[in-house]
């Protein structure tokens, strides 16, 4: 598999360290990525993660707008403006400078969530309430949708 996917909690270590899952570093090494490009997330108190991907991805996102414009200008501001490579030692494991474990609230532990291209390294105790709040959006959404259908094809609904 070609993306990130589950979630894995884990400790730092006594030097600030945290292995990536391996499943994620299955990616990467296949993404064909050294290192582990990262920035603070910026509608969540979390880190963005990836590779070559990701790169790729913020790149055609910043493309869209015309070269110097202001739009474009702060796009690349917020993220590369705010990106760090990070080295994976020998072991797989990677340490996040402060700033990123400041913008997460990141103290011990950590959380990896795979969303597809990218991951995001959460603050395991804000990762569980952002879980319980997406998910109980997305089943109000489900709900709403299959309102919409049953009564697009209920007897007498206008075609």
């Amino acid at each position: 598999m070609d993306r990130f996917v589950a979630n894995f909690t884990l400790r730092l270590d006594s030097k600030g360290r945290v292995s990536i899952p391996s499943a994620f570093r299955a990616v990467l090494v296949r993404d064909g990525f050294e290192g582990l490009y990262c920035y603070p997330a910026l509608v969540s108190p979390a880190i963005d993660a990836g590779g070559r991907a990701l790169i790729a991805e913020i790149e055609a996102l910043i493309g869209r707008f015309a070269p110097f414009s202001e739009e474009r200008e702060r796009l690349a501001l917020a993220l590369y403006g705010t990106s760090e490579t990070l080295k994976v030692d020998g072991e797989g494991r990677v340490v996040l400078s402060d700033s990123l474990k400041r913008h997460a609230g990141i103290t011990d532990a950590v959380a990896f969530v795979g969303l597809g291209q990218k991951f995001q390294i959460w603050e395991p105790g804000r990762f569980q309430k952002e879980l319980a709040e997406a998910t109980q959006k997305v089943r109000a959404l489900k709900g709403r949708r299959s309102s919409q259908v049953a009564a697009r094809n209920a007897p007498g609904a206008r075609e």
